[in-house]
């Protein structure tokens, strides 16, 4: 299968710049898995389009304010540092994307905000990436300082308080993203309230979303596509309760697609959702049978990216194009910042 089969025509004043006026006010598009079949609603509608006794698995990690300017001190250049992991157990060395890496050598002394500095030396790995290690372990209090929240790189501006806030679920716990997982920005303290009240059972993984945002397929076969690895936790209780409501016959309802990797990612091929900690460079894309995900919320993605695959595997390439094509004849926002998709089962 070739990565052009999941291109389509998006015009740029639809990639939203910024967040709707208030969180939780996006549009919503309702797709039949089955059939295709789409209805328009708007967020609000949601907690009515959920059956009762679905349960509803959202990824709570927080996103680090990771995007932070080093100095070259041997030039005064800036440079574009992205901070993705730790290398190593006290956190003196990070793995990063790099803009410009070419430019970066190791060997390379950068200083920072505060006027901390670290050297670079190459991972080994992709072109784009490098290690910086630090004389002293990095805290988030370190990123709080230096660090910036780091926005895709679609949207064209640099970030701002505002961001501070609508680009972080109101759920969010465990600090580790380099980027959020935006199918939960659409849900507010009343939704999550009222959709408790309606008998729908809300729980927490957290997958620390990386690389796999930021990197394009590069190849022309998709089946040559090679995911970078993300960490992801499933506690014991969690594991207990959807394991339990599988058995039931209970609807299990994946919020982004993150949640969706954690999921299947730790889950057996005999349908048992396992709890402890693991990694993941699972790649969906049509084709790929589902162990435990019933029905998913998420955002509009890009063409040709490994996300738009995965929603394919899901609901049909055929269907998530037609409805993309519809999204955008309608004007829905796109990405990050954009409206969202409820794929459910009928």
């Amino acid at each position: 299968m070739k990565t052009s089969d999941f291109y389509f025509d998006l015009p740029q004043d639809l990639i939203a710049q910024k967040p709707s006026g208030k969180r939780g006010e996006d549009r919503l598009m309702l797709l039949n898995r089955t059939t295709g079949i789409i209805e328009h609603h708007k967020m609000q509608d949601l907690p009515t389009l959920i059956d009762e006794g679905t349960v509803m698995v959202f990824n709570n990690s927080k996103v680090r304010r990771s995007r932070c300017y080093g100095i070259k001190t041997s030039s005064g250049r800036e440079t574009e540092f992205m901070f993705l992991s730790r290398c190593d157990a006290e956190g003196k060395s990070w793995k990063c994307m790099v803009k410009g890496a070419k430019k970066v050598k190791p060997g390379n002394i950068f200083k920072f905000l505060d006027g901390s500095e670290g050297i670079v030396s190459d991972d080994g790995t992709r072109s784009e990436f490098r290690v910086i290690t630090f004389p002293f372990s990095l805290t988030e209090d370190w990123f709080e300082k230096n660090g910036h929240i780091p926005l895709p790189p679609y949207i064209r501006r640099e970030d701002t308080e505002v961001d501070t806030e609508r680009y972080q679920t109101v759920y969010a716990k465990e600090t580790g993203s380099a980027a959020c997982p935006t199918a939960g920005l659409h849900f507010t303290e009343q939704m999550l309230e009222t959709l408790s009240k309606r008998g729908i059972d809300l729980l927490e993984v957290t997958l620390h979303v990386g690389l796999g945002t930021f990197l394009p397929v590069r190849s022309t076969e998709i089946e040559e596509h090679k995911m970078h690895e993300e960490s992801y936790t499933v506690s014991s209780e969690v594991a207990e309760k959807i394991n339990a409501a599988k058995r039931e016959g209970r609807t299990i309802l994946a919020v982004g697609t993150t949640s969706v990797r954690t999921l299947e990612s730790a889950t057996s091929s005999d349908g048992i959702l396992k709890a402890g900690e693991g990694s993941t460079h699972i790649f969906m894309y049509p084709g790929y049978k589902f162990k435990i995900v019933d029905q998913m919320f998420t955002n509009f993605h890009t063409p040709e990216s490994t996300l738009i695959m995965l929603v394919s595997a899901f609901a049909g390439r055929e269907n998530i194009l037609n409805a993309y094509n519809v999204a955008v004849k309608e004007r829905y926002r796109f990405f990050s910042y954009g409206d969202a998709m409820f794929i459910k089962n009928f």
